[in-house]
């Protein structure tokens, strides 16, 4: 464990969950903290195995009953897509006491395959939580921070002086990992170079659908100099030479171990013509920039990759601070053929919060233009809008639509 703890804002959610269920499952891409928040509210009373030593997965493949008996709950199962064999006897140590709550708490890094299995075995039995990388309200120590259409006045909570250009775009090559937060002083992008390798063969090895890894981090490349853009999978396998069911399946592969993030078109009854082609974004800025071959803080802010680094800033954060309250996100893009965009819709109490990211930090009512389309055609469906940027003003920006800066959302 880190000699510096940042609070997270999943805590009270997983509590709550190890009070109600037999078992908990805690998902999330490696080195996401998973381990460490475990330990830190658990480590005095559960027990601790991590199941990716091969010896360990040895012993608790061949004799699952054995290796339950050597560990009697409550135990922490670290790591438990390398024994998903190992399920169906958690199951019939579970069913044998019911009413005993919070007896496993496992992780694991790979949600398609760890999904299925715990659906199979644990059904009824297991909450199933995710723990993304650090936001920025988790760094920021305010882990419990309502999102800006939450806010009153009553529930608010000052957000902390906005970064100037070049701390905010090195905290953004950083990107979100606790390793990275805990220790200043690492080298960010040799870090990220280990992570992806580390990545790749760990997670990425286990998963059949991938022969060549060096063509599958080629992909990884291409994604990232695609990110926030609609995404043609044909050009991608074309430029890699692999079938399109190849670069599906991949993708796929990326999405369950919690790398991107697939955003599709928002459909509703409108009688225009939308986009139905989906967007991917990288779930960390950093791993985002690594990939993008950025390394310089004014290079990254005033190049190319920009406005795509800012978008998956926001929706990073969005993603971060729903999930980690144990929730679903529901968020979309919207797009008509005709090019009108909103960045992304959130859903808020069964209505669409709109979202428009600019790299200006000089807002002005023009940058507000699609969100008021989006509202004049949507109309009650839509709550007030927000355009984000990496300054400090607040500005309205003509009847529901408020400029805000990054620091807010």
């Amino acid at each position: 464990m880190p000699s510096f703890y940042i609070t997270r804002s999943l805590e009270p959610v997983l509590q709550k969950a190890s009070s109600e269920f037999p078992a908990v499952v805690l998902t999330g891409p490696r080195q996401s903290g998973k381990t460490t928040l475990l330990k830190r509210l658990f480590g005095e009373r559960y027990g601790y195995v991590s199941l990716e030593p091969p010896d360990i997965q040895l012993s608790a493949s061949g004799d699952p009953r054995g290796f339950l008996e050597a560990h009697p709950p409550p135990v922490i199962f670290d790591e438990v897509q390398y024994a998903p064999d190992l399920l169906p006897y958690i199951k019939e140590r579970i069913d044998a006491d019911r009413a005993e709550n919070g007896q496993y708490l496992l992780t694991g890094s790979q949600n398609l395959l760890l999904a299925q299995s715990v659906t199979e075995s644990l059904a009824g039995r297991a909450a199933m939580l995710r723990l993304l990388p650090l936001s920025r309200r988790e760094i920021e120590k305010q882990p419990h921070r309502a999102l800006p259409w939450e806010r009153t006045q009553r529930t608010s909570q000052k957000a902390p002086p906005p970064l100037s250009f070049g701390p905010l775009w090195q905290s953004f090559l950083r990107g979100g990992y606790p390793e990275l937060a805990v220790q200043p002083g690492r080298d960010n992008a040799m870090w990220h170079a280990s992570y992806i390798q580390t990545y790749l063969e760990r997670d990425i090895r286990t998963i059949r659908q991938v022969g060549n890894l060096r063509q599958y981090q080629h992909f990884l490349q291409l994604l990232a100099a695609r990110s926030g853009q609609l995404l043609n999978l044909t050009d991608i396998s074309r430029d890699l030479g692999i079938a399109v069911n190849t670069a599906k399946a991949w993708l796929s592969i990326l999405e369950s171990t919690f790398q991107v993030i697939v955003l599709y078109p928002y459909f509703a009854n409108v009688r225009k013509r939308l986009v139905k082609t989906p967007k991917v974004y990288f779930t960390d800025t950093g791993t985002l920039c690594y990939l993008a071959g950025l390394k310089d803080p004014a290079h990254a802010g005033s190049g190319p990759m920009g406005g795509a680094i800012m978008e998956t800033a926001v929706l990073s954060e969005i993603l971060k601070t729903l999930t980690h309250r144990g929730m679903d996100p529901r968020i979309w893009f919207w797009r008509t053929s005709a090019g009108k965009e909103v960045d992304f819709l959130v859903e808020a109490d069964g209505k669409l919060v709109p979202i428009e990211v600019k790299l200006s930090a000089t807002p002005h009512p023009a940058i507000a233009g699609s969100i008021r389309e989006l509202r004049r055609v949507m109309a009650d469906a839509v709550l007030p809008g927000y355009v984000v940027h990496p300054g400090d003003v607040r500005l309205a920006l003509g009847e529901g639509v408020t400029a805000i800066g990054l620091g807010e959302v």
